[in-house]
């Protein structure tokens, strides 16, 4: 909801720009200045946002890896600490995030064990690549907004940004459309093992 609302904030933004170029008169100076304090406090939203939304994926991703542990006859390939700092740390933040997603998968998904010899070796979810590489391509273009937001002085450039802010929340908004995804299967996963625990089938022997 926040990216939506920022995303209306900057196509006003490009809008107001488009009109004000081409007839400076035909766009009163309250309309820039109410975009600019609406884009400022959109700026400040977004990033309260970002980091309320990390810490609870950061609960919930240590909560899951606890209940993976106990699903898996074989240890995780990252221990704990990684389920931080594999975020943060350079080169290895490339894939140790997704190996340590894809091992709560695939010890929570029922019957993934069976059909591997390790969690090294198991098939990967479909899912779980499209969330990552769409959080990697999203990572990729919003880095590359900070230099070209701060970097912007003249009008055009300003409207450029603008629009290079709306992919950005698009593919935002995408990239968490799949985590929510890949949160809710993980959680359905284990709630099915922990109904299976305490209400076992009337017909295993």
């Amino acid at each position: 909801m926040v990216r939506v609302l920022a995303s209306a904030v900057d196509v006003q933004r490009v809008v107001l720009i488009d009109r004000f170029l081409a007839d400076m008169r035909s766009v009163p100076l309250s309309d820039l200045e109410t975009n600019d304090r609406l884009y400022a406090m959109s700026g400040w939203v977004e990033t309260v946002a970002y980091y309320a939304t990390a810490v609870m994926f950061l609960i919930w991703l240590f909560r899951a890896r606890a209940n993976a542990e106990t699903l898996s006859p074989w240890p995780h390939r990252r221990a704990r600490p990684w389920l931080i700092f594999g975020w943060f740390t350079p080169i290895v933040s490339l894939w140790f995030p997704k190996q340590i997603v894809d091992d709560i998968w695939t010890s929570s998904k029922a019957g993934a064990i069976q059909e591997t010899g390790s969690l090294a070796t198991a098939r990967r979810s479909g899912l779980v690549w499209a969330w990552w590489l769409t959080w990697w391509v999203t990572s990729f273009v919003t880095r590359g907004l900070i230099p070209l937001y701060a970097n912007a002085k003249e009008l055009p450039a300003i409207r450029d940004a603008a629009l290079y802010g709306i992919a950005g929340n698009i593919l935002t908004i995408a990239a968490a459309a799949l985590a929510i995804a890949v949160v809710l299967t993980i959680t359905r996963f284990q709630e099915d093992h922990r109904r299976v625990a305490f209400w076992p089938s009337p017909y295993a022997v």
